[in-house]
């Protein structure tokens, strides 16, 4: 059920999700102590270890909210946000299935085949089969009603895949993407028609996945190509035809979760440790202007967690979300570095020079990655009828 309203109603209180988040802060402590991981920023893209994913997988802490049948532990919305936001403030390497627990896994239990959620999902939520969203393409942009990567039927039955896709965070680690193609010709009256999703195996022969780098030389972009990928013909998702449909439904748990404001918070949780020795008014004060700013960005996307607990489809309010909340994470950048006298660097002995230089460094895909800033406006006010 899709909600254009702005107004949500308030997340309810939850005692399971306050028991959970004490569980998830004991375990990070011990990791932490264990040296398992190091806290960086932007750790739900860059930060990838299977071993770390296998161990929430373990605890019950992916596809917390999916049914018992598929491997899921059948918990609350409000549950999960607990989980998934105490992995983001404290910088946990949670990239490995953090598409597939986030968006692809949902997209499976509202669009799959009965064999593709009982062959799929368990792993997913035992943290051992990890996804990329095959969305995006080259010469594209925003526009994504252009996308050109087609899929025919073979005599078999079988797609015949080529195209390619980009920004497709940690294919290279992934084995299966949901891919958006035109399995029809595209129609001037219709654009949107015409489109479908299919399941792929990563692993097909013709796939192939090249690196797109960012500013620190990390990779976790690639552009992934198919070149005459034969894909099985009952892994299409959904319904042919059908592809824009669910592509808008899965946007609304891309887009909302608190990944799209706490991606610089190992950030904003360094420059308070240093206020807390410091004193300094002027630090004080922006230190009480980012967390304002936390704290309402917060309950924005704690009702919509809420709402789709409740089973309703909050696109508009997503979209607002991830556009306020990602404008956010770069303001923190500037903020910080004004009333701070650290240089950043990624070898600074400093940890508030290193998360600064980190939080730099992966600045230009905040506003960029699950649709642009002037796109999600555009779709906000389309949502309220202003244009």
């Amino acid at each position: 059920m899709s909600s254009n309203s702005l107004t949500l109603a308030p997340a309810p209180a939850s005692e399971a999700a306050e028991q959970v988040r004490a569980e998830v802060r004991e375990f990070l402590a011990a990791e932490l102590a264990a040296g398992s991981f190091q806290t960086h920023v932007d750790t739900w893209l860059s930060g990838v270890d299977p071993a770390f994913s296998k161990k929430l997988g373990e605890r019950g802490w992916l596809g917390m909210t999916w049914p018992k049948e598929y491997g899921g532990h059948e918990r609350s919305a409000m549950e999960r946000y607990a989980v998934t936001e105490e992995l983001l403030a404290a910088g946990a390497p949670v990239a490995a299935h953090w598409i597939a627990d986030r968006q692809s896994g949902p997209n499976l239990l509202a669009y799959g085949t009965e064999k593709q959620r009982q062959e799929i999902l368990p792993r997913i939520a035992a943290g051992e089969c990890f996804f990329v969203i095959g969305m995006s393409e080259p010469d594209s942009g925003s526009d994504l009603a252009s996308i050109r990567t087609r899929a025919v039927r073979d005599e078999a039955g079988d797609w015949v895949v080529n195209g390619a896709k980009v920004w497709t965070s940690n294919a290279h680690h992934s084995h299966y993407g949901i891919v958006l193609v035109r399995t029809s010709p595209s129609d001037s009256s219709n654009r949107h028609a015409g489109l479908s999703q299919l399941l792929i195996d990563l692993s097909l022969p013709g796939i192939t996945i090249n690196p797109i780098r960012i500013l620190d030389g990390g990779h976790h972009f690639n552009e992934v190509v198919f070149e005459d990928v034969v894909v099985p013909g009952d892994m299409l998702l959904g319904e042919e035809g059908n592809g824009w449909h669910q592509v808008t439904a899965e946007l609304a748990f891309e887009r909302s979760g608190p990944e799209r404001f706490l991606s610089t918070y190992p950030l904003v949780a360094e420059f308070g440790r240093r206020v807390a020795e410091t004193g300094d008014p002027a630090a004080v004060a922006t230190l009480g202007r980012l967390s304002a700013r936390i704290l309402a960005l917060r309950q924005m996307s704690l009702r919509i967690a809420a709402a789709l607990d409740r089973g309703e489809l909050p696109n508009i309010p997503a979209a607002l979300v991830k556009d306020v909340g990602t404008t956010f994470e770069g303001d923190v950048i500037e903020e910080i570095r004004r009333v701070v006298d650290v240089t950043p660097s990624l070898e600074s002995p400093d940890p508030l020079g290193r998360a600064l230089a980190e939080a730099q460094l992966h600045a230009p895909g905040y506003t960029l990655r699950g649709g642009t800033n002037e796109i999600l406006r555009g779709i906000v006010a389309r949502g309220l009828g202003l244009r």
